[in-house]
């Protein structure tokens, strides 16, 4: 192993980039995994141990960002040193504005109607507007536009909130 302080991409041995292959991050977790898992150190001096510890659990961090796509474009404007601060930036478009009003009370509507296709309809149509953002996304952090992406970025933490909140209250409907 090289450094603890390397990033997270130079960790597995991948580009600095969005898109990833994932079937290769997956690869590279497991040869990592199996370099410096605990269970490899059970008989070394408990440095050494410590030491495998850090690095697991370094792996574990790294992979876990890399894997998800929103943690990814985060980690990814952090290294350029763009902080995406979106617990005290909230500015946006006002077009997203308008979109997340709209939203929300569509979430609104459909609970207080007890519509569970209400719901899905509308999970559906976010799972397909993430999927359009974060192609745009994509396309920002390739072509270096660092600050519109950190908005891009903010936009899809706000899409995963609506999400997650509708995949509650539609299980809670159904149950």
């Amino acid at each position: 192993m090289a450094s603890i302080h390397q990033s997270h991409f130079d960790l597995f041995h991948l580009p600095e980039q969005f898109a990833l292959d994932i079937q290769a991050l997956d690869a590279a977790y497991r040869t990592v995994q199996t370099q410096v898992h605990p269970d490899r150190f059970a008989a070394a001096g408990d440095a050494q141990k410590r030491v495998a510890m850090q690095w697991a659990a370094l792996a574990n961090e790294a992979y876990g960002t890399l894997r998800d796509p929103l943690k990814r474009a985060r980690y990814l404007l952090s290294l350029r040193g763009v902080d995406v601060d979106a617990e005290n930036n909230t500015a946006m478009e006002p077009m997203f504005l308008m979109q997340q009003m709209e939203w929300r009370e569509r979430v609104e509507d459909a609970a207080s109607a007890r519509s569970v296709p209400a719901l899905d309809d509308l999970l559906e149509e976010l799972r397909e507007e993430e999927r359009v953002r974060f192609d745009k996304l994509a396309a920002l952090l390739d072509s270096g536009a660092n600050q519109p992406a950190a908005e891009a970025v903010r936009q899809l933490m706000f899409i995963e909130r609506v999400v997650a909140e509708l995949g509650k209250e539609i299980e809670r409907l159904e149950h």
